[in-house]
């Protein structure tokens, strides 16, 4: 505990005394009295009590339509304030209305459900509401943030004492990663004279199953989508580094300016992890900013089984990794990890008389915004500080280790499954995969044409995208889709530590019910 001396308890009786002076002088004053606030606190927390014990059971997915929730929610800005059983009752049609992330059988997308203790801190930092702009601006906020940072570096090898910012997500983290990687690699002051004048076009290197969020900070950077090089990939959906190698060669020849190598810690349409070691061998030969794009897969590499998969990630010069997403933590909290905190701060340092820093001591001085976009920020860190608190590293590890096993078993039923395909290996928590119905299976081994191939393919392409959509809207479970070498794959990403066989083996029978009625309306 911080300890409090006289004068601070003295301090808090003036507070106290010029808080009672104010509620007098201000009648219509937000304050809540003792009652209300006590009332407020324990509806919502009864809420939320409720909700974390009802989700298993409810639908993943609204039975709404649209123009329900217009009818619900689109009206007038209300001129009065209403009862807190009125609110109360709003937010129990908010809660109907939602699709539910944390049900045990959502396996939409790479969001995965949040702990109770992560909600309850997100309660408190906006509680206290502080923007975290700096030191002096939110202390405390601004120290667990780095202890935060630090402990990510630690947790998957990257870096003990690595600096990093949070943000809203991955893909914000990837954007400030790129700008800081082309401004320390242009050869010109693109902060003043702009990236007309920075000299020959700059190139960024990544596999064609990156994040797109990638091809988009290229856009927003001004290098264009032209400028990032999308390169083949193996069987296992993992970068060929011999194409990569090539395309370096081949751009260097030819003038324009290779800056960046991004490699994927687990791609987010199948899970594929790049060769680390063999990317980090390419960018320090040709003296290239090496970025890792972990928003997803990183946290795996907590993992003893799974470190060797991770190889090569300590030689990023920086990192993302998304805590929201693997680390059960709720919407939004990202992070972008790096070593070199100068080079960070070479590309954002602006100056302006409103944010001068005027402490004198080093570590009050310090300001996120010298290493990253944002000037206000949330307390994102309390969430992240307090789930690892709560529950230790190995708990959380463990969480992440039976989400890997709940994908291998459902690759599992999935190989034992004559009607089901498996479409990508499983190397983390994403399993891909999609139905042939014994009718469209003797139809794609009888075509002898390549032409009669693809019309076949068309077709169980359609029958797969139906199912995804049945499924979705059915209730009982959610999956998501890829689309990996023209076959459109129903794709199950499992972060969910409410997660077991039975929900994996409920989830592949909706998905042969489904089929089955498919079937049966085309009238087989």
């Amino acid at each position: 505990m911080i300890a409090l001396n006289k004068h601070s308890f003295e301090g808090k009786n003036r507070l106290t005394e010029a808080k009672e002076d104010r509620l007098r002088a201000r009648d219509s004053s937000l304050d809540l009295d003792a009652e209300s606030l006590h009332a407020l606190a324990e509806a919502f927390v009864q809420l939320g009590t409720e909700y974390f014990a009802e989700v298993p059971e409810r639908r993943v997915f609204p039975d709404l339509a649209g123009s329900d929730l217009q009818l619900r929610f689109d009206e007038p800005p209300p001129q009065e304030g209403a009862a807190l059983k009125t609110l109360i009752e709003d937010c129990r049609d908010v809660i109907a209305g939602s699709r539910h992330n944390g049900h045990p059988r959502f396996f939409g997308y790479v969001a995965s459900p949040s702990t109770p203790v992560g909600a309850f801190a997100d309660l408190l930092a906006s509680t206290i509401n502080p923007s975290v702009t700096s030191w002096r601006s939110s202390p405390s906020a601004t120290q667990i943030e780095q202890t935060v940072v630090r402990w990510l570096g630690v947790l998957i090898g990257y870096d003990d004492n690595a600096h990093g910012i949070l943000t809203s997500g991955g893909s914000m983290a990837n954007l400030t990663a790129l700008l800081i990687a082309h401004r320390n690699r242009s050869n010109s002051d693109v902060a003043e004279t702009g990236i007309q004048n920075s000299g020959p076009r700059m190139a960024i290197y990544a596999s064609d199953q990156v994040h797109f969020s990638i091809i988009k900070a290229a856009d927003i950077l001004g290098l264009g989508h032209q400028s990032v090089r999308l390169l083949p990939t193996d069987d296992r959906f993992c970068v060929d580094v011999t194409a990569m190698r090539a395309a370096i060669e081949r751009d260097r020849q030819q003038g324009l300016k290779p800056f960046c190598v991004v490699g994927s810690a687990g791609t987010a349409a199948t899970g594929a992890i790049d060769s680390l070691s063999e990317l980090g061998k390419i960018a320090r030969e040709y003296d290239l900013w090496f970025h890792v794009d972990g928003a997803y897969g990183a946290p795996a590499a907590m993992i003893a089984d799974q470190k060797l998969a991770f190889a090569g990630l300590e030689l990023a010069d920086s990192v993302s990794l998304d805590p929201h997403k693997w680390l059960y933590t709720p919407v939004d909290c990202g992070c972008l990890l790096f070593r070199d905190a100068g080079a960070a701060r070479k590309t954002f340092t602006a100056e302006a008389d409103y944010v001068k820093v005027h402490e004198l001591a080093e570590i009050e001085s310090f300001a996120f915004w010298d290493y990253g976009i944002e000037l206000s920020r949330r307390f994102r860190a309390l969430k992240v500080w307090l789930t690892l608190k709560y529950y230790g590293t190995q708990r959380i590890a463990g969480a992440i280790a039976g989400d890997i096993a709940m994908a291998n078993y459902m690759a599992e039923c999935v190989a034992a499954d004559s009607q089901l395909e498996l479409l990508a290996p499983v190397q983390l928590s994403i399993c891909c995969f999609r139905q042939v119905p014994a009718k469209l299976r003797t139809e794609i081994e009888a075509a002898a044409a390549d032409a009669e191939r693809a019309a076949v393919e068309a077709k169980i392409n359609r029958v797969n995208e139906q199912i995804m959509y049945r499924v979705q809207r059915g209730g009982q479970a959610y999956l998501s889709n890829a689309m990996l070498r023209g076959k459109f794959a129903l794709r199950a990403c499992i972060i969910n530590f409410r997660t077991t066989r039975a929900d994996i083996d409920l989830t592949l029978q909706t998905v042969r019910d489904v089929a089955r009625q498919i079937e049966i309306e085309n009238g087989a």
